[in-house]
């Protein structure tokens, strides 16, 4: 299972910088844009990291606070997650209560 997990993790990641770096193409040419509803969908699904690298590297979305608040959010619930997950922070253990 933890295999697969981290294939997940790749695969979704590659995606969401392949699909953002996509995006800033397209808004370089003028072309029809990727809605930042689906950018968001590739970071809620995992992809944060890969849409990150994507956003510092190309400056893709930096300016546009709305979006980087909800990015950020989205980060902070997934690194959140993982590191209750890797913890198993309980708050009878944490309070030292069995």
């Amino acid at each position: 299972m933890q295999k697969f997990i981290a294939v997940y993790f790749i695969f979704i990641n590659v995606a969401a910088f392949v699909v953002f770096s996509f995006d800033k193409y397209r808004s370089r040419i003028g072309a029809s844009r990727i809605s930042e509803k689906e950018l968001h969908t590739f970071s809620l699904l995992g992809g944060f990291l890969g849409a990150s690298l994507s956003m510092a590297l190309f400056r893709h979305k930096v300016s546009k606070p709305s979006f980087l608040i909800k990015h950020i959010l989205i980060m902070f619930v997934w690194i959140g997650s993982v590191v209750y997950y890797f913890t198993e922070i309980n708050p009878l253990n944490f309070l030292g209560v069995s």
